[in-house]
């Protein structure tokens, strides 16, 4: 639903009023008061730690004061060891390190901030976003995501140029809006002592400051612009220079293969076929509650996405509290191309999911999504899951049309050739906005506007992409957002972490899909820790190497035919092996799922005798509402043509 104006500004008080919580000196002096006494006798921490949740009640709108109280309640009575005790408080400190502002002005600064985003929040959502149609001039109402879409599968390229720039266009709407948040934020970083914004967000949530980050971050984009500068002149050789071009290029790599394997992806079997591959992986839920809303409609937030009201977390008498996710994607189950991104969006946030839903650890403080919860080390567990998605041990096994047909091997391999040799544009992509928002807040306050904010976007495009991009920087949401701003390195990291743990995997096991050792490893390293550990630390203790790029960097400088080879023996064996858990067995995640659209609940594993049953009705409610009235139209104008 759109953000209304009461909503809007329930949204911004909720925030602050966390925010607020968060960032009271009163607390962070408490903890550490009682990491003091923890020292000196561990019998007083908990009489110090008691004044901590003193000030939540001006949280607990946000869901804050259950965190802050139920954290020092684990601290206080007693039943945890000293050494628990002191753990928990260190916890506690580094995060309210990560927001006390002592300045008052700094505290006006971020509720004056707060307010700005959820009004260009409101904005943005109630955007009248999409394309004109170059046939009928007539405007076609479309989400960020439809256009996207558009933009791959679409074989008229004017309609591809008009779906281009209808993503354009969010450029200018909310730039001066936009204008005036980077502004803000930039005094309040600079009012907590740091050199901008970036360096604030990046050492909050990552422990090293900005130019740490991009020694990293430089390195990899000095050691791939070769590499896109190759891919670049060949595809421009293969389909010609007008492949290059934004409205393009997308098609260009995967127009003609992701409409032909398009039935193997069909939308309804979606939230099956992503709890089939958790389940057979050994991921379990640990009994959360997660509620998925997956299908786009008006004025919906223009990105998938999963949160927790309710983070997972052990009481000290050893009750497990499970999480509560909300998980949310905007799909359209009749367009093309729907079916295969939601189910990397279930991939992937339902990974994200897994990860927060396994932290056991003795407070909440441990499992609240931002900082100083790493963000490479929370995206490097949903983009491990997510990439089962590019494995021909796992598209054999999983990619099944309707009809229960498998996709062939030739639709697999014309896919490879199509994209192998193009990855690296989605690495120069990721750096992209890496590097736009690093040069956006680096702008003296005097040369922030409108239109110097619009070309430095495409300025970095240039620079990073070799041209524009088909996904224009101002159209990615996260820079709008304070949770997601100067996050986008996240990925990077993340995505280093995955091919090394990748590459641990199929050293030490042979296979990934359908193993649930995966699982059992993943829950014990990377997710039962939380934010306990460093994420760098937990690479290492995974993959038993520091992590680094090399395994990125290898796997783009191999040869298409190379891939092939290997690939074609891995699908092999998977369509002689099938799932390990076939279409219509009962399987279990260790959760309740409800399915929902809006206010309408679709289905529930609880009413439904399990998840396979709630997936069952969802496939029948996607037909319905969907499905079904497009077939129907589609035939309509058939034979309003044929007439």
């Amino acid at each position: 639903m759109a953000l209304k104006g009461a909503s809007s500004d329930a949204l911004a008080s909720t925030k602050t009023a966390y925010e607020a919580f968060l960032g009271d000196p009163a607390h962070l002096a408490a903890v550490r008061a009682a990491l003091a006494a923890a020292t000196a006798a561990p019998g007083a921490a908990g009489e110090a730690a008691a004044a901590v949740p003193a000030a939540g009640e001006a949280a607990a709108a946000a869901g804050a004061k259950e965190a802050a109280d139920s954290g020092s309640n684990s601290s206080s009575s007693g039943e945890l060891s000293a050494e628990e005790q002191a753990r928990v408080l260190r916890i506690m400190e580094r995060t309210f390190g990560c927001y006390i502002t002592e300045d008052p002005r700094a505290a006006e600064l971020k509720e004056k901030i707060n307010s700005m985003e959820a009004e260009l929040a409101q904005a943005r959502n109630q955007m009248s976003l999409g394309y004109t149609d170059p046939a009928s001039g007539t405007f076609r109402p479309a989400s960020s995501v439809q256009l996207r879409n558009s933009l791959r599968v679409s074989d008229q390229e004017a309609t591809r140029k008009a779906c281009y720039e209808g993503l354009r266009s969010i450029g200018p709407f909310v730039a001066e809006k936009f204008v005036e948040i980077v502004k803000q934020r930039n005094r309040l970083a600079k009012l907590l002592g740091f050199e901008d914004f970036y360096d604030y967000k990046v050492t909050s949530a990552e422990g090293f400051g900005k130019s740490r980050l991009f020694s990293i971050l430089d390195d990899l984009e000095t050691r791939t612009a070769p590499i896109m500068a190759a891919a670049r002149e060949r595809l421009a050789r293969e389909k010609g220079e007008a492949a290059l071009e934004p409205h393009n290029l997308s098609y260009s790599l995967a127009g003609d293969t992701e409409k032909a394997q398009d039935p193997y992806f069909p939308f309804e079997l979606a939230v099956d076929v992503w709890a089939r591959t958790f389940a057979a992986l050994g991921i379990k839920y640990m009994d959360s509650t997660m509620t998925l809303d997956l299908c786009d409609r008006p004025g919906k937030y223009s990105n998938g996405f999963c949160h927790w009201p309710q983070v997972a977390w052990r009481k000290p008498d050893g009750t497990f509290v499970p999480a509560k996710a909300n998980f949310t994607s905007l799909a359209t189950p009749s367009q093309v191309g729907s079916g295969r991104t939601a189910l990397a969006t279930l991939l992937h946030e339902g990974g994200h999911a897994a990860h927060f839903a396994n932290i056991d650890q003795p407070s909440p403080f441990f499992g609240q999504e931002r900082a100083p919860t790493s963000v490479a080390y929370a995206e490097t567990q949903s983009m491990f899951l997510d990439a089962l998605m590019q494995d021909a041990a796992w598209l054999g096994r999983y990619a099944l049309s309707r009809s229960g047909e498998v996709l062939p091997w030739p639709l697999l391999s014309a896919g490879l050739t199509a994209s192998q040799p193009y990855e690296v544009f989605a690495l120069r992509g990721m750096l992209a906005v890496c590097y736009f928002e690093k040069a956006l807040y680096e702008l003296p306050e005097g040369e922030l506007s409108t239109e110097r904010v619009l070309a430095l976007a495409d300025e970095v495009e240039a620079r990073i992409q070799g041209g524009l991009s088909p996904r224009p920087l101002l159209s990615v949401p996260h820079p709008l957002s304070d949770e997601s701003a100067c996050y986008y390195h996240g990925y990077v990291l993340a995505e280093m972490a995955v091919r090394q743990s990748r590459a641990h995997f199929k050293s030490k096991y042979g296979n990934i899909v359908d193993n649930p050792s995966i699982g059992k490893d993943l829950t014990e390293v990377y997710w039962r820790p939380g934010n306990g550990a460093p994420f760098l630390d937990l690479v290492s203790q995974l993959t038993g190497r520091q992590l680094a790029a090399d395994d990125w960097v290898h796997e783009l400088q191999r040869p298409v035919e190379e891939v092939l080879r290997e690939e074609e023996e891995a699908y092999k064996a998977a369509v002689a092996a099938g799932p390990a858990i076939p279409p219509g067995q009962p399987f279990d995640l260790g959760m309740r799922v409800r399915l929902v659209h809006g206010d309408e609940v679709i289905a529930d594993s609880a009413e439904e005798g399990g998840l396979a049953g709630a997936c069952e009705r969802f496939k029948s409610w996607v037909g319905a509402t969907f499905l079904e009235p497009a077939k129907k139209e589609a035939e309509r104008a058939a034979a309003e043509v044929k007439a």
